[in-house]
């Protein structure tokens, strides 16, 4: 059985954040949740950003996972973002399952996230 781990919350905002990130990939500035008592990661979008509307305009929820594959190739996941890689040391999907929005994260080693 994979693992599956709660890790975050992550919520869209249009107001600037203390400590953002720019993700050129994703051209957004984003928080890091580890450093939220709530484990929020706030997420501002550039608006030339090409993030699905579906994933920029509803909060998800990211659990850790060692078996990427396994949790998409589920029953009732509808995949909105594909894997893709954060950085060097963190594979992520975004997806749709039960109408809410889900980010699975495979951690590939010790990152800006820490696992």
């Amino acid at each position: 059985m994979s693992t599956f781990v709660f890790d975050h919350v992550g919520i869209t905002t249009t107001e600037p954040q203390p400590q953002e990130d720019w993700v050129e990939q994703s051209r957004i500035w984003v928080t890091n949740p580890k450093q939220h008592p709530e484990h929020i990661e706030f997420l501002r979008y550039a608006p030339d950003s090409t993030v699905p509307a579906a994933v920029r305009d509803n909060p998800h929820v990211a659990y850790r996972v060692d078996d990427l594959e396994l949790h998409l190739a589920a029953p009732g996941v509808e995949i909105l973002i594909p894997p893709f890689i954060v950085g060097d040391f963190l594979e992520v999907a975004f997806v749709r399952k039960h109408g809410a929005i889900f980010e699975y994260m495979r951690y590939l080693k010790e990152g800006w996230f820490g696992n």
